[in-house]
């Protein structure tokens, strides 16, 4: 009888240790976003607030986030896509629908973030953070730059400039100056745009996403690259400049997404709705100097941000701006001009 009492003791301490473990393990939550894509703070206060303890890895790119993914990377709880990867990711079936659509204080969202065609709405992504891709540029090198055609006439007097290591953004000034659409699918106007890059090849010294510390240093007069320039402009404002061209350019968005595979579905989901409250959208774009969807939170940048046209552009120059859509097969016409273009360099 002893015997069998000291079992059951035995079996219930087991029983409640593996539940402990399992509410332990269940208290973590890993994230996998773009490079300085969000601001520790928010991380540290999810933390705070929740008790779950996040990690976060980073990628460069959507493409190499989706290869990770795909071959079989995993732990991974929220990645960040831009929206056309949002789109495919969805096709591949590698999201967990969350319903955070429905979620109390998703009404805080502009709805014309909800850009994804394939999840109209919002049942699988939360809309997380939008910007543009401009130019960065050196003061001490450059007395006025305006707009694409600038940067490679900047090249052409001999000063070195740098380009996205990234097909469709770079490809796409071409499409930009040749006032073709950054998503046709059409292989002459791909190829024409294609050909401007090309034209200028011998005068873009790299391909890269690590140009802000060449621009600032003077080594490099001027590169192609994100809005999230105007963090480093606002800590060197007598040396950097950014601007959205004249010609127009592109812009971003990137959505907040669960994997299907995801380890801690429901703290990702916390954390969707954490990054629902204004406060905690505002404490982001703080750091990152980008737009966010999140309306109320609006009333909270500070407005040395709110107030500058190249984070939150006036109406006429949001018209000029193009966002990237999923094209499918289509894709093989891009990927095949980048090749030319990297192999030609």
């Amino acid at each position: 009888m002893n015997a069998l009492k000291s079992i059951k003791i035995a079996a219930l301490a087991l029983t409640a240790l593996a539940a402990t473990n399992a509410a332990q393990a269940q208290e973590k939550l890993s994230l996998y976003n773009w490079g300085d894509y969000i601001n520790p703070e928010v991380l540290t206060r999810f933390t705070e607030e929740t008790g779950i303890e996040v990690s976060l890895d980073t990628y460069g790119s959507n493409e190499e986030m989706l290869a990770k993914i795909q071959a079989g990377a995993s732990g991974y709880d929220i990645v960040f896509p831009s929206v056309h990867m949002h789109d495919i990711m969805s096709q591949l079936d590698l999201l967990a629908k969350t319903d955070i659509g429905s979620s109390p204080g998703f009404d805080n969202i502009d709805p014309q973030f909800v850009r994804a065609s394939t999840d109209p709405n919002a049942e699988y992504c939360l809309p997380y953070a939008w910007g543009n891709v401009g130019i960065v540029y050196n003061k001490n090198k450059v007395d006025e730059l305006s707009g694409w055609a600038d940067l490679f006439e900047l090249a052409k007097s001999g000063e070195k400039i740098i380009l996205l290591d990234d097909p469709r953004e770079t490809i796409g000034i071409g499409h930009i100056l040749n006032g073709t659409s950054v998503n046709s699918t059409d292989e002459a106007e791909v190829v024409a745009a294609a050909n401007v890059i090309k034209d200028n090849l011998e005068n873009v010294s790299a391909f890269s996403y690590d140009s802000i510390p060449l621009v600032q240093s003077g080594d490099v007069a001027a590169a192609h690259w994100y809005v999230g320039a105007n963090i480093f402009v606002q800590q060197n404002p007598d040396i950097l400049e950014y601007i959205i061209p004249e010609e127009g350019a592109t812009m971003y968005q990137e959505d907040m997404c669960v994997l299907k595979n995801a380890p801690n579905q429901a703290n990702a989901k916390k954390f969707m709705e954490f990054y629902l409250k204004p406060e905690i959208a505002a404490l982001n774009v703080e750091q990152q100097m980008n737009g966010t969807p999140n309306i109320p939170a609006q009333a909270l940048i500070p407005s040395e941000i709110a107030d500058n046209p190249s984070i939150y552009p006036p109406a006429d120059v949001l018209s000029k701006l193009q966002i990237f859509e999923d094209l499918g097969q289509d894709l093989k016409l891009y990927n095949r001009e980048w090749t030319a273009i990297k192999t030609a360099q």
